[in-house]
């Protein structure tokens, strides 16, 4: 039974700039580190004794020699299997692991590319099996040692030594496989003045059952290291680490008000029992995003008045994230406030690659961590300083491999040695046997524990850490490297701040280069996110009437009552929609508006919709807003959809630029000049969906305008709202009222737009049928044949076989089947799972399912929004019954009721389905249908993808190059997504569109779009008409 608080929390604020400046935060650091000679001399000297003793000892290799007596395998060929060993993790056929090993073999990742840069040979250093050195001769590679193996031995055999290498790779990284393993094989360092935090592996929980598993193997394990501990105090006394995104499933900022509620009780529940075994309990530092929360988190645990007296409890502090000391101070505050103890383990950070990629991905104004090492390196020190000042508040506890930074704090600690170092089980055996066994100075190894399927997250993290070019562990046992080298101090590198931000790591605004990158918000950062959630309040519930817009008047008409899908009874606004009269004046207005629209400049209309990106970004809330109550839209899925339309903005700005500046020179004989020119077609009509009502909607009118159109834009008949609010600001950024017209209504108006003769062209998103209306009605018509740009929807699906990691796929399957409701006409539909791991995968989607909240876009911890009408929830109803009455159903979640009882919401599903052949047709909605496969019928799966005749997107999920390669090279998608989640797609990254059934093509945000807005005209001028070709006689004599 979890554990209750026993009093409201009372615990300072804790809330600096998420992502400040990186030069600004890099400067202040320095200043707070000023040089002193005479410090640096000892430092230097106690430095070079570490590095010369590190260089000097041997590294235990540990279990390979009996690997290789056990295999008959000579060093090099151990050293190749150890290469692959990750690779077979996960999985559970022979047939599949030998596909597995065959494609490695001939994959170009084991080439050798030169010095540092072959990815295996590094992760082999990093590994410290103290062989690469010496077994790989001049010109060989892990490929052809390897090769030559399977050759002498068969793949069976290889198979089997490469799971022992993993065994004995986890022997190496791991204390042991269970608790009673580790603690057993613990007792023999204690005596030498080791101490030990153990850490349970696995990924963070995806499902409550996680949850409830990591929650019980934690208890577990306190309750065995509490009993096996001996007779010393803390600080000496043995621990354990605790990773709090694995005791919940939702551990997320935007969730705090449940976490708060859910994970409290068992933090306390655990420190309570770590209390009574007087037993060490840290909480891990994880992501960037979830720091405020499991600093409030820990904050609630400690102000229970049953911890009082207990000087264990502690958390880990990353000194790369730029506010590691406000962590620190806050941390200060916090045990002054509540009279406790912590202790603190300082280390440099995990996860830095996917802290850089994410920061690019959402657009902030700067990242949260530093973007150099030395800047790292720098914040340790600073953060050092303020932990051993602090004493004994806090106890410092200072994780790391470098023996310049144990010089460093030794030297600010100076004779005070109230603290200890860590260091990973596996690594740093030689710096701390001259450190702990020699100096005397305590250290606590890090110690994981778990079986080896659990181990891939652990070990990339290490290897990413330690085998980089940059890292310390890397550099010292190069002896090519020279000690002065290696005492290289952050100030002589970051040059007085002037270098503090990486020359190649560009901020996020800055990742297209010229074209900047639409503005994000962190939503994880409360002082981001309040400050929005408050101007969407303000911007109200009622945005007006939505009427045809003709030279910039509103068309006349009754208007028709707008409610909000959220609730079925919130009127949003009022919509007019047009008739035949409305239609034929809106399309002559813009036939008028195309004469001058045209003739204006490339630079112009680039300017307007540059302006138009600009305006969208300031009116963000405003936006949002509408999207939320209109379109169902989550606060998520608004902030994607208004970037997507700032990026279109800018993408077509910049190809309006590129293709239509000046004509382009074509190649010819001498004495002729040809150019090639895009012009505008006339009038464009843009029919968009109400799915993506702003993206889409803004996508398609910004191309048409920027290749010099004049644009008739019609927006869903369930979105007009959102529709208005974009052709008014387009107008406001100087796109002319006579240039573009709004034209409200349902599918009658949509027909007699299509219909009218004077369209130049079409460019559609919606249903298939829809399309192929469209274009049979284009078809018919006497006149010039017109374009038609179509995207349609799809049988979207995904691909998993058995090497794929089960918590990335739930975590992309969910994301691409249930975000945006499942509204999106890149969602996936049919998930293909190999029948060797299908039951897991299942289990874990179905859990994952369920944590999902359906209720109000307009919360912040919604995930999933309404349908966005009656109609489209009453098809979703009747499939699934269909389907519940057959059997097929594994999951269903609820729906919200009371005041949004009304709304039309429908909840995530799950159908199982006997073969693929059973979906026949896109089903827009929360609902994931699934099949089983054989490994040997992936053939099978793919002809059934391409009979369905669709192809918009498509997912993959192995780790097998060659399948990859398979699946894409015979299935004509439009957009395929390998080991990742398959909606989403960027602007300018990602061009968007399919084939088949699912489009027209070209892509949207692509390089090629622009074009087919476009005529092409070729002049050809003979420039010797004159009577001689002046340039060919001028060239003279070569």
């Amino acid at each position: 039974m979890s554990a209750v608080l026993s009093e409201p929390l009372r615990a300072p604020c804790f809330s600096p700039p998420y992502a400040e400046d990186e030069t600004a935060v890099v400067r202040r650091l320095l200043a707070a580190r000023p040089e002193d000679a005479d410090a640096r001399a000892r430092v230097d000297a106690y430095a070079s004794r570490l590095i010369a003793a590190i260089r000097d000892g041997k590294s235990a290799i540990g279990g390979v020699e009996d690997f290789l007596k056990a295999y008959s395998l000579t060093t090099r060929e151990g050293l190749a299997i150890m290469v692959m060993a990750e690779a077979l993790l996960r999985v559970p056929d022979g047939a599949t692991a030998d596909r597995l090993i065959e494609d490695k073999l001939a994959s170009a990742a084991f080439g050798f590319h030169g010095k540092g840069e072959d990815p295996w040979l590094v992760a082999a250093s990093g590994w410290a099996l103290g062989v690469t050195t010496r077994v790989l001769q001049p010109g060989e590679t892990p490929e052809n040692v390897i090769t030559g193996l399977v050759k002498r031995l068969g793949m069976p055999p290889v198979r089997a030594a490469t799971r022992q290498a993993m065994k004995i790779m986890g022997h190496q990284f791991v204390l042991g496989t269970s608790i009673g393993a580790a603690l057993s094989r613990a007792r023999g360092l204690a005596g030498k003045g080791y101490r030990h935090s153990y850490d349970m592996l696995g990924e963070g929980a995806r499902t409550a059952a996680d949850a409830e598993r990591y929650f019980a193997a934690y208890a577990k394990a306190i309750e065995a290291i509490g009993r096996s501990a001996g007779s010393e105090a803390l600080p000496a006394r043995p621990g354990i680490s605790v990773k709090l995104s694995a005791l919940h499933p939702r551990y997320e900022a935007l969730n705090a008000e449940r976490v708060m509620a859910e994970l409290v009780p068992k933090l306390l529940e655990l420190s309570r029992a770590a209390k009574g075994y007087d037993l060490n309990l840290t909480v891990d530092a994880e992501e960037a995003d979830r720091l405020k929360l499991s600093l409030d988190v820990i904050a609630a645990v400690a102000a229970d008045p049953s911890l009082a007296g207990w000087d264990g409890f502690g958390l880990a502090v990353q000194a790369y994230q730029k506010r590691a000391p406000a962590v620190i101070d806050h941390l200060i505050d916090l045990a002054e406030g509540l009279n406790r103890r912590f202790m603190v383990r300082l280390v440099k950070g995990a996860y830095w690659d996917t802290e850089m990629k994410r920061g690019q991905e959402r657009g902030l104004a700067d990242y949260p961590l530093f973007t150099r090492k030395a800047s790292t390196d720098l914040s340790y020190l600073v953060c050092a300083e303020k932990l051993l000042r602090s004493r004994p508040r806090l106890y410092p506890q200072f994780a790391t491999h470098n023996a310049l930074t144990v010089a460093e704090v030794s030297e600010i600690a100076g004779a005070d040695r109230h603290f200890e170092f860590q260091r990973l089980h596996g690594m740093g055996d030689t710096l701390y046997r001259e450190i702990t066994e020699k100096d005397g100075q305590p250290c606590r190894i890090y110690a994981p524990v778990g079986g080896h399927k659990d181990l891939l997250a652990y070990l990339v993290r290490r290897l990413l850490e330690n085998g980089a070019n940059s890292s310390f562990v890397a550099a010292v046992g190069d002896p090519k490297v020279e000690i002065s080298t290696l005492l290289t101090r952050p100030a002589d590198v970051l040059a007085g701040g002037d270098r503090a931000r990486h020359a190649r790591i560009p901020l996020p605004a800055d990742l297209y280069g010229a074209r900047r990158n639409s503005r994000g918000v962190e939503l994880a950062d409360e002082q981001a996110l309040e400050p929005l959630l408050a101007a969407i309040a303000a911007a109200g519930s009622d945005f007006g009437t939505a009427a045809s817009i003709i030279d910039g008047a509103d068309a006349a008409g009754a208007p028709r009552l707008l409610l909000s899908p959220v609730d079925g009874r919130t009127e949003i606004g009022r919509a007019v929609d047009a008739d035949a009269e409305t239609v034929r004046k809106a399309v002559a207005s813009a036939a008028e508006g195309f004469r001058a629209w045209s003739a204006a400049s490339a630079e112009t209309r680039a300017a307007a919709l540059e302006r138009a990106a600009d305006l969208l970004e300031e009116r963000l809330p405003a936006f949002l807003a509408v999207l939320a109550l209109e379109a169902g839209k989550t606060l998520a899925d608004g902030v994607a959809e208004v970037r997507e339309a700032v990026d279109f903005c800018r993408y077509y700005a910049a190809e309006a630029r590129r293709l239509f500046a000046a004509p382009v020179a074509m190649p010819g004989p001498t004495g002729e000049e040809n150019r090639l020119a895009y012009r505008g077609r006339g009038v464009f009509a843009t029919i968009a969906p109400w799915n993506f009502p702003l993206a889409i909607f803004v996508g398609q009118t910004a191309a048409a305008l920027a290749a010099g159109n004049a644009v008739v834009a019609k927006p869903a008949e369930q979105t007009p709202l959102t529709g208005a609010m974009a052709v008014r600001l387009l107008h406001e950024a100087g796109v002319p009222a006579s240039a573009l017209a709004l034209l409200v209504g349902d599918g009658t108006a949509g027909a007699a737009l299509t219909a009218d003769p004077r369209i130049a062209g079409v460019a559609f998103t919606g249903s298939t049928d829809t399309a192929f209306a469209i274009n049979r009605a284009l078809a018919a018509k006497r006149g010039p044949i017109v374009p038609l740009i179509a995207e349609t929807g799809g049988l979207n699906a995904m691909i998993v076989d058995a090497t794929a990691l089960g918590e990335q796929v739930t975590d992309d399957v969910i994301t691409s089947a249930f975000r945006s409701a499942g509204q999106r006409c890149s969602a996936l539909r049919l998930l293909f799972v190999q029948d060797d791991v299908a039951d897991h995968m299942i289990d874990l989607v179905k859990g994952a399912a369920a944590e999902l909240k359906v209720g109000d876009p307009r919360r912040s911890d919604t995930d999933v929004g309404p349908i966005i009408d009656r109609e489209q929830t009453e098809k979703l109803a009747v499939h699934v019954a269909a389907w519940q009455g057959r059997g097929g159903v594994l999951f269903s979640g609820r729906t919200p009721e009371g005041e949004l009882a009304g709304g039309t919401y429908f909840a995530p599903t799950v159908i199982e389905l006997p073969d693929a052949a059973s979906l026949d047709r896109e089903v827009f909605g929360p609902v994931l249908h699934v099949v089983r496969y054989k490994a040997k019928d992936l053939d099978r799966v793919i002809g059934d993808i391409a009979a369905s005749g669709y192809g918009l997107t498509l997912g993959i999920h192995s780790r097998i190059e060659a399948t990859v390669k398979r699946i894409v090279e015979r299935l004509p998608v439009g957009n395929v997504y390998v080991n990742r989640n398959m909606i989403g797609a960027v602007v300018g990254s990602q061009p968007f569109g399919g084939s088949g059934l699912s489009g027209t093509g070209p892509k949207a945000g692509g390089p090629n779009y622009l074009a087919r807005f476009a005529l092409e005209q070729v002049v050809s001028i003979n420039t010797a008409a004159a009577g001689g070709n002046a340039t060919l006689v001028a060239m003279g004599d070569d």
